[in-house]
Order: C-alpha cells, then structure tokens, then sequence
C-alpha cells in the first residue's frame, strides 16, 4: 500500500513508494510538482522526503536529484575480487573516478599488511567505484613505493588496477586477506558517495599478494550500506 508519514503539525504526505507508483531507481518529481500533485505545501514534501531518505527508502544524489533506493548489488569478495567483474555479473555499467594520486609514508598497519619498513613511502590511488552512474564505493590502494613507483599513471594510462598492476609486471594476483567492519559515514565519504547524514557503510581492509605470495596491495574501501552486500566465497 501507501506508505504515509505524518509530520507533526502539518498535513499528511502520502508517497506511494511501495505501492509501486515510482519503480526503483526512478527519479521522483520536483518538490514542487509533488506538493501541486498531492495537494500540500512544499516544506511537507520536503520533510516526508527527507524522512523517507533517514529511512533508506530515497537516496539523494547530488546533480542528479532523489531516486527511489535500488536493489543492493551482490559484491563478490573471493581470491579474485574485481570491481569490474563484480558489476558485470549483476549486469551493471561499471565506472570509476580517480580521486587522487599520491606517495606518502606508510602508516604501521599498511606497512605491517605489506611487509615493509614504517618509514617506507606508499603509493596510494584514490577513486570512486561507479555502478550505472552510481556512486557505490570510495578505494584507497596502497602499492610499496620500492616496486610500484609510477602505478598512479600507469593506471591514469590503462583504466584499471588489474591493468596498472600488468604494466609492472603482476600480471595476476590474489585477495589473501579481507577484514570487513562497519559505521557511520564520515564527512569525506558522504561526499563521494552522495550519501545524507547518518547514513552506514561497509568497510572492507584488504591484502592482495602476487604469484609468488608477495604482497602487493593493500586496500581501503568504503562501501555503501545500503547499495552493496558483500558476498563471502570460498
């Protein structure tokens, strides 16, 4: 039926998001043309809406507009996680968005995933994992600045880790660990992943090792809670 949220003080906004009146992933109307369409003043509809997102149902996504929430993507973490075969299982236009390029001194728990010194630098590719034109992941990825030097344009050249990572010669690798935890979505995350306050996310730490059990990545992602579900396989 009808879900409908009574907000205190003023008129009942009746948004037929369960009734299936908007599918989802369809964009909703302007506020203004829901308020003339349901007969009632726009600061209504703003905060039916707005509940509505605390409540998982809308995702607002910035530029775009608010979409009804979308079925979560079933993500696949295995010794052979991809990003792009993830998204090409569930029949999804995969994308990404590079953040940031950067060498820094490894922190002790990078330095301790990658069996190198503390004082060591790290090479560290920021982006955002796209699915459909949809924001579904922010990705750190750590490389030991000693043999990756350079893995930053090499990607920027190529368009994917698993092609950076060839360019140095790991022509195939391996997830040999994942920790998975969750919380809150920080500042930076809500940004790049379109996200409203208090909203949760999924974060995976990972360590990938070559052929010869080498690690050679150490990864940091952020997932959205409510888009993706991380599917363990043996």
């Amino acid at each position: 039926g009808i879900r409908d949220y009574k907000v205190t003080g003023v008129q009942t906004c009746a948004l037929p998001i369960c009734s299936g009146r908007f599918a989802a992933g369809e964009r909703l109307p302007t506020e203004h043309d829901l308020a003339r369409q349901y007969g009632v003043n726009r600061h209504t509809v703003r905060r039916a809406v707005e509940s509505l997102k605390q409540s998982g149902l809308l995702d607002a996504q910035r530029g775009r507009g608010t979409f009804v929430h979308n079925d979560v993507l079933d993500y696949h973490v295995g010794t052979r996680t991809r990003f792009t075969e993830s998204l090409d299982r569930a029949a999804l236009a995969p994308g990404r968005r590079l953040i940031s390029v950067e060498r820094r001194r490894a922190t002790d728990v990078v330095a301790r995933a990658l069996g190198i010194r503390g004082n060591s630098n790290v090479e560290i590719v920021t982006l955002v994992g796209i699915a459909d034109g949809r924001p579904l992941s922010l990705a750190e990825h750590c490389f030991p600045s000693k043999r990756f030097r350079g893995i930053g344009a090499a990607f920027e050249a190529q368009g994917s880790i698993t092609a950076a990572l060839a360019w140095f010669g790991v022509n195939d690798y391996r997830r040999a660990s994942t920790r998975v935890t969750a919380r809150i979505a920080g500042d930076e995350e809500r940004f790049h992943l379109e996200l409203s306050a208090g909203r949760p996310i999924l974060v995976t730490e990972s360590v990938n090792v070559d052929g010869d059990g080498v690690p050679t990545e150490y990864g940091l992602s952020r997932f959205a809670a409510d888009r993706v579900q991380l599917l363990l396989e043996t």
